[in-house]
């Protein structure tokens, strides 16, 4: 978070620029998600709650408000995710996809870079297959 600091800012969803940037974020990811053939077996043809839950997810993840915890309790996401047969694979695919959203956006290369190393540590301990 230091480096947060550094910027002038205290949490990554203030540096983000806030909730229009989160969805923005989540906007762009899920097409890749959809795309991807290790990935998309995983998420239902729907995928609009999904990325609700995500957009909620990452606000509260990256500091912002507590919108995932006051909608849908503790979040608990390890647990979540162990009925999918999660990899290493899957986990490395998952953050690829991410990566390459956020290159789409307007963030600093250095925010990227932040958000990034901070999205590796929970893709990799959902790892269950």
């Amino acid at each position: 978070m230091r480096r947060l600091r550094q910027l002038n800012f205290n949490t990554i969803y203030e540096a983000a620029g806030g909730a229009s940037a989160i969805r923005d974020l989540v906007e762009r990811f899920y097409p890749k998600v959809q795309e991807h053939p290790l990935l998309a077996p995983l998420f239902p043809e729907d995928i609009r709650p999904v990325m609700e839950k995500q957009v909620q997810f990452l606000t509260q993840f990256f500091g912002g408000p507590s919108l995932y915890s006051d909608a849908h309790g503790h979040p608990m996401m390890r647990a979540r995710h162990m009925r999918f047969p999660i990899t290493q694979e899957r986990a490395e695919a998952w953050l690829d996809c991410m990566r390459r959203a956020l290159a789409e956006t307007e963030l600093s290369e250095e925010l990227q870079a932040i958000m990034l190393d901070r999205l590796s540590g929970p893709a990799f301990h959902f790892m269950n297959s």
